[in-house]
């Protein structure tokens, strides 16, 4: 009797040790979904703690980052974000596009996915992205705006034809007046749709005045744009839109020194089908 309890106590002690290992981790994910994209999953440092609670984040990259090399994916967003230090308390996905446009319905496989392996918030699951990515987060968003919690969308557009799913969940787009890449009016398109069918009471969108393609991949990097995200949940029947947490022109400058840089690198993992 007296061995088994110091065994139980040994293992009390023992697993919040061994499973650290497993958290603040990053894991590449390849062929683990045929015919789907290959992805990244971030699981924060908290995760031990807070499974049933914690947020799940989608971050869709832009066409610089599309390929067959999973590291491209890491060159900037949310990943990078807490790579760099950021404190992001959530599980971070981040697929890799081939080519062409974001699937909505691939991303959605990914999610499903996600539910049967890892634990976390159903209600809130959060979608983001920039470029290519904003059309990506647009389109998923829009084609699933029931298991989407929040969305933001930076220098992108839509290519979906029926705008309404857009107007069923909190949505905040950004976009520069001076991008060259993908013109400021791909998003107002958007806005205009929305406001032609009268579905614009979860929509909050802004024009930069000057601002570049490039510069908004600071919203990435900006604890704002996570706290923004979280203050949504589809457990609320209303689904309104938050109105007041701003990034302001200041956060966004000041960015990537809002945070205490990490000296360290996260441990990764490769998983593949075999």
């Amino acid at each position: 009797m007296k061995k088994l309890l110091v065994l139980i106590l040994l293992s009390s002690l023992l697993a919040p040790l061994s499973s650290y290992a497993q958290y603040d981790l990053l894991s590449a994910k390849k062929g683990v979904i045929k015919g789907n994209y290959n992805f990244w999953v971030y699981t924060p440092e908290e995760y031990y703690y807070t499974q049933e609670t914690t947020p799940l984040i989608i971050f869709l990259h832009g066409a610089s980052l599309c390929g067959h090399d999973l590291n491209r994916v890491l060159r900037y967003g949310s990943i990078d974000a807490a790579q760099m230090g950021l404190m992001i308390p959530a599980l971070i996905v981040a697929p890799q596009n081939p080519g062409g446009w974001w699937n909505p319905h691939k991303l959605n496989e990914i999610l499903e996915w996600m539910k049967l392996h890892y634990v976390f918030d159903e209600s809130r699951v959060y979608v983001l992205g920039m470029s290519l990515g904003g059309y990506g987060t647009l389109d998923f968003a829009g084609t699933y705006p029931d298991k989407i919690a929040a969305a933001v969308a930076l220098c992108g557009g839509s290519t979906l034809k029926d705008y309404r799913g857009l107007g069923e969940l909190p949505l905040w787009i950004v976009h520069g007046t001076a991008d060259r890449a993908v013109s400021v009016h791909e998003s107002q398109k958007v806005v205009a749709g929305m406001k032609t069918l009268g579905i614009t009471s979860r929509l909050r969108y802004e024009w930069l005045p000057g601002a570049s393609h490039g510069a908004l991949a600071r919203y990435f990097y900006t604890s704002k744009t996570y706290e923004w995200l979280f203050q949504h949940t589809l457990k609320d029947p209303w689904r309104p839109v938050n109105t007041t947490i701003d990034i302001t022109k200041t956060d966004l400058s000041n960015a990537y020194r809002e945070f205490q840089h990490r000296t360290d690198q996260l441990e990764r993992e490769l998983d593949y089908e075999r």
